[in-house]
Order: structure tokens, then C-alpha cells, then sequence
């Protein structure tokens, strides 16, 4: 199967331009999964767009949607076409999808951190990043469920020194990403994809670039 796949990646290469193939090769070498963002019941489209082009210029691949009581949706204006190049994990299926997402992402090794205003907690700075992170938002008005603050392993602080009580989620993303991201690139953490995670976000890529990818692919595998 992983020959397979190579072979597919391959073939689709050829029917993108050079310079797209070497864009996308330029942008794997930064794409991570030792971070993960998770949003929980965010409901302003421009929220929800601008964490995603927040992750995508960062290069964090996963983002866990989490949808409870709100369905999540995206604002091409404001995502610029981000979401095609993310890998979307929603979770809407359960009676507890915030529980649902952490046990998942908990099994997969993941260090739970959730955002907080208090100063009692450390700051991003402060943060370990030896065990992947995965870093929950919430909505923009109540903030993370219980569900969250009951189940997070740690929690975080952005320092603030204004009147107002908290950034706007989207602000929020792009703050603790920069940080958390920077961070990871001065360790010694083998913080990139593996070779099969690199294939599978290239074969991603190309399905996504290419008109009717899916009758292509279908013809491809058919000659096997």
C-alpha cells in the first residue's frame, strides 16, 4: 500500500506545475502534528476562518472541531482557501463531543492544554513541549466547557496588561501558535511529519489541487 501510495503521489505530481510540486514540498518540511489546535463550539465564521489561517501560516496540520451546539463554519474571505490544506477533525456525533475529542487525542499521546485569563497559571513560555500539545479554544463568549477544564492536563495564560479581560479567540490562536511554534523550532524535538504522514498530507494537497482528483485516482488504482 505505501508503494502504492507513492506511486499516486507521483503520477498526480506530474499533472500540477513544478512550482506548485516545490511549494509543496517547502511548506511539508514546516508542517507539524506535535501541536494541535482544538476549537471547541466556536460559532463566528470569521473566528473560525482566521484560527484556520492562523494554523495554516504556522504550519500546524490538525485542527479538532468540536460541535456541540454549534455548527462550525468557515468564511472563505477570511480562510483564503486555508482549510483545503488542514487536516479537519470534527466531532458532532456524540453526547459529550468535547469529552470524545480529548480521550481521542489523549489516546494519541497529546498533552491537553487549555487557554485561561488567570494569572495563577504559567505562561506559554513556561510551557513543556517535550509531549505533544494539543491547545483548546472555546467559544467566543462562555469560554471552555467544563468538560475541558474538568479534563485538560494543564493550562495556559497569554500575560495581559489592559483593561479588557481577554483577546478575541482568533488573536488568542495566533499569539499562543507563534509562541508554542517558534519554541518548537529552537528544540531539539522531532517535531516534523513522519515520511508516511508527509505522503499522506502531499497526496491531500495534489487530490485537492487537481480537477476531478477522485475519477483520476479511481483510474489509477484500477490498473493494480
Amino acid at each position: 500500500m505505501k508503494n502504492k501510495k507513492k506511486e499516486l503521489i507521483s503520477f498526480l505530481s506530474n499533472l500540477i506545475s513544478e512550482n506548485r510540486r516545490d511549494k509543496f514540498d517547502a511548506v511539508a518540511n514546516y508542517r507539524t502534528r506535535h501541536i494541535a489546535v482544538v476549537l471547541e463550539d466556536i460559532y463566528q465564521p470569521h473566528n473560525a476562518s482566521a484560527v484556520l489561517r492562523s494554523c495554516d501560516i504556522f504550519g500546524v496540520q490538525d485542527i479538532h472541531i468540536i460541535e456541540n451546539k454549534n455548527t462550525y463554519t468557515v468564511n472563505p474571505d477570511v480562510a483564503l482557501g486555508s482549510a483545503k490544506w488542514l487536516s479537519l477533525h470534527k466531532y458532532k456525533k456524540n453526547e459529550d463531543n468535547s469529552l470524545a475529542c480529548l480521550n481521542n487525542l489523549k489516546e494519541k499521546g497529546y498533552k491537553i492544554v487549555a487557554t485561561s485569563p488567570y494569572e495563577k497559571y504559567p505562561t506559554l513560555d513556561e510551557l513543556a513541549i517535550e509531549q505533544p500539545i494539543a491547545l483548546v479554544f472555546g467559544t467566543e463568549l462562555t469560554g471552555i466547557s467544563d468538560t475541558i477544564i474538568n479534563n485538560a492536563d494543564e493550562f495556559v495564560r497569554i500575560p495581559m496588561y489592559g483593561f479588557t479581560e481577554s483577546f478575541n479567540i482568533s488573536v488568542s490562536a495566533a499569539l499562543c501558535l507563534h509562541t508554542l511554534v517558534n519554541k518548537l523550532h529552537k528544540s531539539t524535538i522531532n517535531w516534523q511529519l513522519t515520511d508516511d504522514e508527509r505522503d499522506d498530507v502531499l497526496l491531500q494537497w495534489l487530490k485537492n489541487s487537481i480537477k476531478k482528483s477522485d475519477i483520476i485516482e479511481k483510474e489509477f488504482l484500477s490498473k493494480y
